[in-house]
């Protein structure tokens, strides 16, 4: 995988909305990332609307490849989620930072732009707090995607409050939201999932619907050749009455009963608070032991 080039500071970074309008302003996140020394350049769709996006498609799309392009800018933020990030990820031309890398920051829908640059371009990217989400992050969270813009030592030791799968485990670390991952399938944005290890969150779901994406990804066969699976936050979730009868969990352990790999739960990254950054693409040891997790960079 091509690992961008760190952020210094006086470095150029800028934010865009690829997906849902903003509700309001994010002067907080502005007012952080130039606390670290970066200069912030703002895209159109921070202010536009059209419906429930940050402007048309075909705006969003010119604003992205805007920053895309422009070799002064030395990472992008996805302002927010929400859904739109697919609408327009087949109109842009990805030549540009392919010749000249930078970092893509973002998480839950903006999982679409980390998948391709995973699997087209071979290209790292960092999941991570937003600026619609940086008020509400926690300052651990928020010093982790400092650490990690910045090429820092960035590691990950935890008590998980289920048992997973013990075992150990060295590859590229890809993932982010189930359902936009499984929504990937078959296009030119799904990423290779071989011998790598996954991460996975997702947010406001019916549990039967989980279960039946973790069957999708089991039937493409894309848990059988993983090196290990990261369990995130799975928040806000839903249920019937009768309820479904199975957690996360449940549904996990069962469906990757026959794999040797390791497995944990609870890591903090998702639609959460204390939204860990991780980057995507880059090689990663794990290794789970009873509730015990480790995740390590390596350099």
């Amino acid at each position: 995988m091509i690992l961008p080039p760190y952020l210094k500071k006086g470095d150029k970074v800028a934010i865009t909305c690829p997906a849902k309008k903003l509700p309001g302003g994010i002067e907080d996140a502005i007012r952080l990332l130039e606390s670290w020394g970066l200069r912030v350049v703002l895209g159109e769709t921070v202010h536009a609307a059209y419906h429930q996006f940050a402007g048309r498609d075909e705006l969003r799309a010119a604003d992205l490849q805007r920053f895309l392009d422009d070799p002064e800018i030395k990472a992008v933020f996805a302002a927010r989620g929400g859904y739109g990030t697919l609408r327009v990820i087949d109109r842009l031309d990805f030549s540009g930072v392919a010749a000249n890398p930078k970092w893509v920051v973002g998480f839950s829908d903006i999982t679409v732009l980390h998948a391709h640059l995973q699997g087209q371009l071979n290209l790292c990217s960092i999941h991570g707090q937003m600026p619609l989400t940086i008020p509400d992050g926690t300052k651990p969270s928020l010093e982790t995607l400092r650490i990690a813009l910045f090429g820092e030592e960035l590691s990950y030791a935890y008590q998980s409050s289920g048992l997973g799968k013990n075992g150990s485990a060295q590859a590229e670390l890809i993932g982010g939201n189930l359902a936009l991952l499984c929504n990937l399938t078959g296009s030119a944005s799904d990423p290779d999932y071989r011998n790598k290890i996954l991460f996975l969150e997702d947010v406001g779901e019916y549990i039967y619907s989980i279960d039946r994406m973790f069957w999708h990804l089991k039937r493409s066969g894309k848990l059988a050749g993983l090196k290990g699976l990261i369990i995130g936050g799975f928040t806000e979730l839903k249920d019937y009455d009768p309820p479904f009868g199975q957690s996360v969990r449940d549904i996990v352990l069962e469906l990757c009963e026959g794999y040797g790999y390791p497995i944990c739960f609870d890591f903090p990254a998702g639609h959460i608070s204390d939204n860990r950054a991780l980057i995507l693409g880059k090689e990663v040891a794990l290794t789970v032991q009873d509730f015990q997790v480790n995740l390590t960079y390596i350099n």
